[in-house]
């Protein structure tokens, strides 16, 4: 079952129809604590503006703004999906897992190529992985905040082995116009992601589901 919910937390509509994005309300939660396994995943929408944007208005607590720090905003929305998951999910019967960042490739500086805003020429994989100086801080931000939860998420950390496919966007190729250096082509990268996401899985069912036996953070590399 897909579930779209671009920034885990609600965005309520006002009494004149204001769309306001509540980074203190996980009300879709109690839909999604009948599932056997939680698959999450968010930031791809938190930096987007103009039309693309899914609401008006950010309520921190008593105060509605027109806009705050993106990153400042994505932060207090993971903590209260995070304190919603410790007070509100049953772990011994279901699984919560939170897929890490999906990077794009605009900045070639990160590769070696200062200058190229794309990946359109993009043919071979980065060589070597992922240095500090290009890890996301979003990425940051989910590993501090996960790693503080008490009962067991498991963290998808595919950033850095999907940092390395440069080559592997459609660009231009997408079939719908301009450039699509942030999703990714099929069968790609996130065939990888399934892989390791179905492997923890199977070895979960094998160990009688305890998933406290399952690490806390798994990770991906190449």
């Amino acid at each position: 079952m897909l579930f779209t919910s671009h920034y885990l937390v609600d965005i309520q509509q006002d009494k004149i129809g204001r769309r306001v994005l509540n980074l203190g309300s996980v009300s879709s939660g109690n839909l999604w604590k009948q599932m056997d396994v939680l698959i999450f995943n968010t930031w791809l929408w938190w930096y987007r503006k103009g039309p693309k944007q899914g609401w008006n208005y950010i309520r921190d607590g008593k105060i509605i703004s027109k806009d705050m720090n993106r990153m400042t905003a994505f932060t207090k929305a993971l903590r209260t999906w995070a304190k919603w998951v410790d007070s509100s999910v049953d772990t011994r019967k279901t699984s919560v897992f939170f897929q890490g960042v999906s990077p794009a490739h605009y900045n070639g500086a990160a590769w070696g190529r200062p200058g190229v805003r794309d990946c359109s020429n993009e043919t071979k994989p980065i060589a070597g992985g992922l240095t500090q100086s290009v890890v996301p801080l979003a990425l940051k931000v989910q590993q501090d905040i996960i790693g503080s939860i008490r009962k067991p998420v498991h963290f998808l950390n595919i950033t850095a082995m999907s940092y390395m496919r440069k080559d592997g966007h459609p660009a231009s190729h997408n079939g719908l116009g301009g450039m699509d250096c942030t999703h990714w082509c099929v069968a790609g990268v996130p065939d990888t992601w399934n892989h390791i996401l179905s492997t923890i899985l199977i070895h979960s069912g094998k160990r009688g589901k305890e998933s406290k036996t399952l690490p806390r953070q798994t990770l991906a590399h190449k």
